[in-house]
């Protein structure tokens, strides 16, 4: 093979590869975020996932893009494993459709498509127009990519070295399945692997008998993307990248002891090699979805026994509250406590946990902060959302306050998530820059944190159980947290003039103790919601 053939290959699969991502691309931003959710809210039912999942990746035209999306759901705590098994079988099954658009040999439509594509994508009046010339734009270069690679790979039908090396794979099919994924482990797309063996399926290069156990092999390959997207994932998302894996490795397995039997299947469905390649690829995916999908609680064990370990997942959405509770209010009221006080646990947590980071920092304890913070969010806004609709209702004047209480108490809890962000933050600087901290200053920052969080557990109490008395103590607790903040500025000064504290490290120390005063102001204003009739409460302003 001369060298511009080789260049000839590569820039078709280049091709190939881009204008399949362009199409994927157009269509997923046609839809915008409805893939996603379509993925959260319908996957409820296994064989209903595997459904989406085949619609999905028949869409954005990769499998291991709808995969990694799984991944990133698990992860988020969104999705659990017997959700994604169903949507992972569906989106091996949806990956084939490029094989089959591609026996449909469309290679005359190629240029006709780019030019149509290019016009729309640059002249089209709206986004609609726009996308839908990425789409036909990208249909053109696959198509024009998939009839540079038969050019590339046409003088090789003649070449009796390569048609007896390509033969081997047939004799010997283990060596197929091992090049197909080492291939698509390397490109990571099997769509693009097996429009490789299209082409040399086009050429007569590769029969049938050849293809098999290299399609195999490219189905097994093209989890390497997940696996890659698993990497520095919570446990669980990493059992939903091996479960892909896994589903392959079984089915290989399967199709490789009945092969001779598979062959004869899968010529009966055409006479055209490139479409038999298409309808193998098809089929081998459609049936180990069937077989496999009953046992696929079978499946969950096979992944938690290999990567064992308690999933540390912290749960997503709402807990307490319903839209159905909206219709009696007093219930309603009682249920919002409960999911403010969760946030504002959350928060807690979080502000705990980066005090931590000074001292130890992980890069795990981040990550959980990360996540923890992420829920915090969504909580806000979901409660936030409730609270408005429930002031829609049919109200009392005291319990139309109470609502605006409620959202200036989300606030308040999501404001000391962003603090604690913020403390991550500043140890993730102190870490990168290697700033030092006396065990003077430590000690200080912990004694402080302390009162603080203490401050913020009683006030999440008080707000919870309607505790006056506790509340009262929050107050106190209040003017302790300003007379601490003082007393470190000055201690710390004091350190400065003396030489015995780094200036940068200083710097930091300032601002993780003006963190903690205003967590502290939000935990007392969380504490005056319970105090505001009384004659003594002041509110501070807090921003």
């Amino acid at each position: 093979m001369s060298l511009e053939q080789v260049f000839t290959l590569f820039g078709g699969l280049g091709l190939f590869i881009y204008g399949m991502k362009l199409m994927g691309e157009g269509l997923e931003k046609a839809a915008g975020n409805r893939l996603k959710n379509i993925l959260e809210l319908l996957t409820r039912n296994r064989v209903l996932g595997v459904i989406v999942g085949a619609l999905v990746t028949a869409i954005i035209q990769s499998s291991s893009a709808t995969t990694v999306m799984v991944v990133g759901l698990v992860n988020a705590g969104i999705m659990d494993l017997y959700q994604a098994v169903g949507v992972i079988m569906g989106a091996n099954i949806g990956t084939t459709m490029t094989a089959q658009l591609i026996a449909f040999k469309l290679t005359k439509l190629a240029l006709p498509a780019i030019g149509i594509g290019t016009a729309l994508n640059l002249f089209g009046k709206n986004k609609s127009q726009k996308f839908l010339g990425q789409v036909i734009l990208g249909f053109g270069l696959l198509f024009y990519g998939m009839q540079t690679m038969e050019v590339a790979l046409k003088p090789l039908a003649k070449s009796k070295s390569f048609v007896d090396f390509m033969a081997q794979f047939g004799k010997t099919p283990i060596l197929g399945v091992i090049a197909g994924a080492l291939t698509t482990g390397i490109i990571q797309s099997s769509s693009a692997t097996i429009g490789i063996l299209q082409a040399l399926a086009s050429q007569g290069i590769v029969n049938i008998s050849i293809g098999l156990p290299i399609l195999f092999g490219d189905n097994i390959g093209t989890c390497v993307t997940a696996l890659l997207a698993s990497i520095g994932t919570n446990i669980t998302a990493k059992r939903a990248a091996l479960i892909h894996l896994f589903f392959n490795i079984i089915g290989t397995i399967i199709f490789m002891s009945i092969l001779p039997l598979y062959k004869t299947i899968v010529l009966m469905t055409s006479s055209d090699p490139v479409r038999q390649i298409a309808n193998a690829h098809t089929l081998f995916n459609t049936i180990n979805t069937i077989i496999q999908l009953p046992f696929s609680v079978y499946l969950v064990k096979l992944v938690t026994f290999v990567l064992p370990g308690k999933p540390d997942i912290v749960e997503h959405g709402v807990k307490y509250i319903d839209d159905r509770l909206l219709e009696t209010p007093s219930i309603a009221f009682s249920q919002v406590r409960k999911e403010i006080t969760r946030m504002g646990t959350l928060a807690m947590e979080n502000v705990a946990d980066t005090i931590k980071l000074f001292i130890n920092y992980s890069e795990k304890e981040v990550k959980k902060v990360i996540e923890k913070e992420t829920v915090i969010n969504e909580l806000a806004r979901e409660t936030t959302r409730f609270l408005a609709m429930l002031s829609q209702k049919p109200l009392s004047s005291e319990e139309s306050r109470l609502i605006a209480d409620m959202i200036n108490a989300v606030n308040d809890m999501e404001r000391v998530g962003d603090h604690a962000e913020n403390l991550m933050e500043l140890a993730e600087f102190k870490n990168e820059n290697h700033l030092p901290f006396t065990d003077t200053a430590l000690k200080e920052l912990n004694e402080m944190s302390g009162v603080v969080i203490d401050s913020l557990k009683n006030a999440l109490n008080a707000f919870l159980n309607n505790d006056i008395k506790l509340a009262n103590k929050v107050v106190i607790e209040e003017d302790n947290i300003d007379e601490m903040d003082k007393l470190l500025r000055e201690n710390h000064i004091k350190r400065l003039n003396e030489g015995a504290c780094n200036p940068s490290s200083g710097v930091i120390f300032l601002d993780v103790i003006s963190n903690l005063e205003r967590i502290g102001d939000h935990a007392f204003n969380l504490a005056s919601y319970i105090l505001k009739f009384d004659k003594n409460y002041k509110r501070p302003q807090v921003w």
